[in-house]
């Protein structure tokens, strides 16, 4: 994601973000103390409180109850959850960034986006080693993938899975119906089938009737969803090899998902906003929109911000082109963290089967351990707000079969930069004929 270089760039960002989030900087173990412990290990002798930092619209991470619960069995050891703000790349990794390297500031546990792993994992004077607290235990909970990213550049232990991807389409079946397209999730899968370009015909229909509402949110969203796509048939490469070298001029997985945003920009078949914004937000409630790419973690963003107004009016559809992973996320525990042991169990037990079942209730987000995957609980799993959809079975069978994503050092700046030309030539300020070129040479300056 970031290295050395890139870090000057990142902080001189995180200077500017700390006024928008300064009011948090408090919230860090600097200023709560944080030790946790799980029902095996003896309580402390005084109260502590242990903060707890993610990020993320809606339901986020899903940790309502988990923490609830956590708190109710810890008398003694109380988290205090604070998820900062929606957007990662833009703003809560380039502050972090700025109180990982300052020692103060970081909650005792934090989350981590897999776009901002490859900087993390080169960065262990950051995070506490999970290994000396017996965390190498977990192990064989997690798909090698998922555990092998969470180990540094030292090859240590610095941090566990939450979710995993996977892939759908939420669509509105009430503005599905004014524009006399189908509304029950199956015939809605068919619409499109397996071909992005029947997304668009899909779309150029149903924007021929309903002119007060667009058929897709914005360009960044169906973007990542084709690019995740694409990148599993390119190497599972995005803008960096695995070398770390900067390819985003040359994957065939970046142009491919770049022409299809172009391609459904210049249809026409956009809200032309930017994902995990605020009028983004608020094209939810007044319903300027009717799909969106969804993988699961996505489904607690929409519950959380169209609210319960819209409930049982968004539903759930496969997604055209086959499967995806787009998403996921990681707890790491910061060295600046005064009660590291039990900060290190408290991101055990939230990534634990049991927790991580309770988040896929909460919020819909897939889990990335083995035994959470396998339970029936899962598998047999509907989602009352998105019409009773049967999310076990839409998700349930492809995500053992996910495979990681590289992404490198650079990554969430890369990507914050390239998706700030596809929202430009959406909304008009960067021309279509110039815009691939804008692109490249915003990844490139990006990079460094």
């Amino acid at each position: 994601m970031k290295n050395n270089m890139r870090r000057g760039r990142m902080l001189a960002v995180a200077s500017v973000m700390t006024a928008t989030l300064g009011i948090t900087a408090a919230c860090g173990s600097g200023d709560t103390g944080g030790t946790a412990g799980n029902s095996s290990s003896a309580a402390p002798a005084e109260k502590i409180t242990l903060t707890l930092q993610t990020f993320g619209g809606g339901t986020n991470f899903g940790y309502k109850a988990a923490v609830e619960k956590w708190n109710t069995e810890h008398p003694n050891v109380q988290v205090k959850y604070n998820n900062l703000t929606d957007s990662f790349e833009n703003v809560y990794w380039p502050q972090m960034l700025q109180w990982l390297q300052s020692g103060t500031g970081a909650g005792d546990v934090i989350g981590i986006d897999e776009g901002g792993m490859g900087l993390a994992k080169a960065r262990p004077q950051f995070f506490t080693d999970l290994g000396q607290y017996g965390l190498q235990s977990r192990q064989a909970d997690f798909p090698a993938w998922k555990w092998e990213n969470g180990l540094n550049s030292e090859g240590k232990l610095f941090a566990l899975g939450t979710d995993v991807g996977g892939m759908s389409i939420c669509y509105r079946t009430d503005l599905f119906k004014k524009a006399g397209l189908p509304t029950d999730r199956d015939e809605v899968s068919k619409l499109w089938g397996g071909s992005w370009d029947d997304f668009i015909k899909a779309g150029q229909d149903f924007q021929a009737k309903v002119k007060d509402a667009k058929f897709v949110d914005s360009v960044n969203t169906i973007y990542n969803v084709v690019l995740s796509q694409e990148a599993a048939k390119n190497g599972n490469v995005t803008y960096f090899d695995k070398n770390q070298q900067l390819i985003v001029d040359k994957n065939p997985a970046v142009k491919t998902a770049f022409d299809f945003t172009q391609k459904i920009s210049q249809a026409g078949l956009t809200a032309k906003l930017q994902n995990f914004t605020d009028p983004w937000n608020t094209g939810f409630v007044k319903s300027q929109f009717a799909t969106l790419g969804c993988p699961g973690w996505m489904l607690g963003v929409v519950s959380g911000t169209a609210g319960d107004k819209f409930k049982g009016k968004w539903d759930v559809a496969t997604v055209p082109g086959g499967g995806g992973n787009w998403g996921g996320s990681w707890l790491a525990v910061p060295k600046q963290s005064k009660h590291p042991k039990e900060a290190a169990e408290l991101a055990s037990y939230l990534t634990s089967p049991e927790a991580q079942l309770m988040a896929f209730k909460e919020g819909g987000n897939l889990p990335s351990t083995i035994p959470a995957q396998d339970n029936p609980e899962l598998q047999s799993a509907t989602n009352e707000y998105f019409n009773n959809a049967p999310i076990g079975k839409i998700f349930g069978p492809s995500i053992k079969s996910l495979q990681p994503t590289f992404l490198g050092e650079k990554h969430a700046q890369e990507k914050r930069e390239v998706e700030q030309v596809i929202t430009g030539m959406d909304q008009g300020s960067v021309p279509y004929d110039q815009a691939w070129q804008k692109f490249v040479e915003a990844g490139q300056k990006a990079a460094g």
